[in-house]
């Protein structure tokens, strides 16, 4: 691949015949990239407390699964920022800083041992679940019209566990966690 010079370091070109480390759309791009970095690295933290506070088994077993993914979901993200000569910096997200709060908020009202939490864990996970699979779609989109075609391909494959983790989270509340929680009394 062919390197550009720039004033302050040199990057890898994309794969197409334009120049876009300067422009607008790649500022957009790395902007979201750093987001997205930082939620995953806040998510990595969080989950453990969603697994605490579960009641379920099968629930506790699939955000342990999605700890692991996210770690590599992190390490995904750095080897798309070192794809294209960037240093991987997270900027907070405020999204994912609201989701999380969010979801602190619903454990803190609703009781323990309940499946009424579980429910009120799998609402606030699929909600970040939802802004992961938003964010990860745009990224692979951007990268590809960028040219980064090999930051799209790990981008793409941390969009697929995303949908296959929102879609685990449905089959479990739909196979018997919300039909339990609503016999459940305040």
């Amino acid at each position: 691949m062919a390197t550009i010079k720039t004033a302050t370091r040199t990057k890898k070109a994309p794969e197409t015949t334009d120049v876009v480390e300067d422009s607008a759309l790649n500022e957009l791009f790395l902007d979201e990239l750093k987001d997205i970095y930082w939620a995953e690295k806040h998510l990595v933290k969080a989950l453990p407390k969603m697994v605490k506070a579960a009641t379920s088994n099968e629930l506790k077993g699939a955000i342990e699964t999605h700890i692991a993914e996210t770690e590599n979901h992190i390490t995904r993200l750095e080897s798309a920022f070192a794809s294209i000569d960037e240093k991987a910096v997270a900027v907070k997200c405020e999204a994912m800083a609201g989701l999380l709060k969010e979801a602190d908020e619903i454990v803190s009202e609703t009781e323990k041992g309940t499946l009424t939490r579980d429910a009120g864990i799998i609402s606030a996970a699929q909600k970040v679940e939802h802004y992961e699979i938003a964010s990860y779609g745009t990224l692979r989109t951007l990268a590809l019209t960028l040219g980064y075609t090999e930051a799209a391909d790990l981008l793409q494959a941390t969009l697929d566990e995303e949908k296959n983790c929102d879609s685990l989270l449905t089959q479990i509340a739909e196979a018997g966690i919300n039909d339990t929680a609503k016999t459940e009394k305040e």
